[in-house]
């Protein structure tokens, strides 16, 4: 049966997404409000009885004196990723967003190709031989999702970065770490941490950490950590008024959608993170901390707290977002994936972002821009 798409309202999107069990927080529409320099626009797929079945979030970004745009889809679009008919529901999106000026599209499906355990990961770090964890054999492989990506190919999808792309997507991140919460109590989630993470827990506690909520007028405070982490760990950091937009934007929409926590000893905040819920997945989203005091484990007791919390809230994953595929000990993203592992959760890879060129030309000379940055 074909689909109909058509520009939807706020409300059909927003009542769509939230009748789900999970979407990304960048496929709602209080997204394209966190993003100003680019255009937003809701889309829905509707079947023949006139029923939403999918939807989308596109955010256009226009080419300087041109009145041509990208068309990026962060993990996205929501829609049935494993329908034989996939084209039923690209080539219409296709279409419409060629009429909107679109040179390009990018889309990033929310699919799971690969997962490694906590324990493999464990195995993969610790053997020399091993360079890459994508390279290491799987715990789980979705054959469907390779399937897919077999079909976007056939109709003309490339993978963005190539296939042989690593580490960090070169939009959202291929690699991501999650924990797994459905059907698990708080006390069973704590017997799979390792013994360091059950011990720095322990450690927070007894010297007295309290990690608390806090509201828009605490960014400021979270930010100054935010920047001393930039810092220290050598990235550019994003302005207050990111956080402060997107905060405003998000908890419009639904006032749970982010919170902020906080971990304080001896009257001194040490370590801030923000936490976004769409459905039943939850995201640590930015963390940051000072180095002072770290003896005190503010950053396990902040991510313990949040954990927690996304279990009370019903929340099935808690999804530490990024991380990378390398296994090099010189490397210091590394220690991210170690920290992550901690928890006894997965290593995961989605399927990547893909780009469908509509005009050639310029899809190109973005490509050579973008190489250039």
């Amino acid at each position: 049966m074909d689909l109909r798409l058509r520009t939807i309202s706020r409300d059909e999107h927003t009542a769509f997404v939230e009748s789900l069990p999970s979407a990304s927080h960048m496929q709602v529409p209080s997204w394209g409000e966190v993003k100003p320099d680019w255009r937003a626009e809701s889309l829905g797929w509707f079947d023949g009885t006139g029923r939403i079945t999918g939807t989308a979030l596109v955010l256009h970004r226009p080419l300087p004196k041109l009145k041509r745009s990208l068309a990026y889809l962060p993990e996205g679009p929501v829609i049935d990723w494993y329908d034989d008919g996939l084209g039923r529901w690209l080539t219409p999106l296709l279409e419409h967003l060629k009429g909107q000026g679109a040179f390009s599209v990018r889309m990033g499906p929310p699919v799971v190709a690969r997962r490694w355990d906590a324990a493999t990961v464990k195995e993969a770090v610790a053997d020399p031989d091993a360079h890459r964890l994508g390279e290491v054999e799987p715990t789980e492989r979705d054959p469907r999702a390779f399937a897919l990506m077999d079909r976007l190919r056939t109709m003309g999808w490339r993978r963005s970065g190539g296939d042989s792309e690593k580490g960090f997507a070169a939009g959202q991140p291929r690699y991501v770490f999650q924990l797994p919460l459905a059907d698990r109590s708080p006390d069973e989630i704590l017997s799979g941490f390792n013994q360091l993470w059950r011990r720095n827990i322990k450690k927070a506690d007894k010297a007295g950490v309290k990690v608390v909520q806090g509201d828009y007028a605490d960014l400021e405070t979270f930010y100054a950590l935010y920047t001393e982490t930039a810092e220290r760990d050598r990235f550019i950091p994003r302005p207050l008024a990111y956080f402060q937009r997107m905060w405003k934007a998000l908890t419009a929409e639904d006032p749970d959608r982010m919170r902020l926590y906080l971990a304080a000893h001896d009257g001194e905040v040490l370590a801030a993170a923000t936490m976004l819920t769409v459905g039943g997945h939850v995201w640590y989203s930015y963390g940051a901390s000072t180095s002072r005091r770290r003896e005190v484990q503010p950053n396990n007791a902040i991510q313990w707290q949040m954990i927690r919390d996304a279990h009370a809230m019903g929340a099935h994953v808690y999804d530490f977002r990024g991380t990378t595929d390398t296994l090099d000990e010189s490397n210091h993203l590394l220690g991210l994936l170690r920290f992550k592992a901690g928890t006894g959760g997965q290593a995961a890879e989605y399927v990547g972002e893909w780009d469908f060129p509509l005009n050639k030309v310029l899809h190109k000379a973005f490509q050579l821009y973008m190489a250039r940055r």
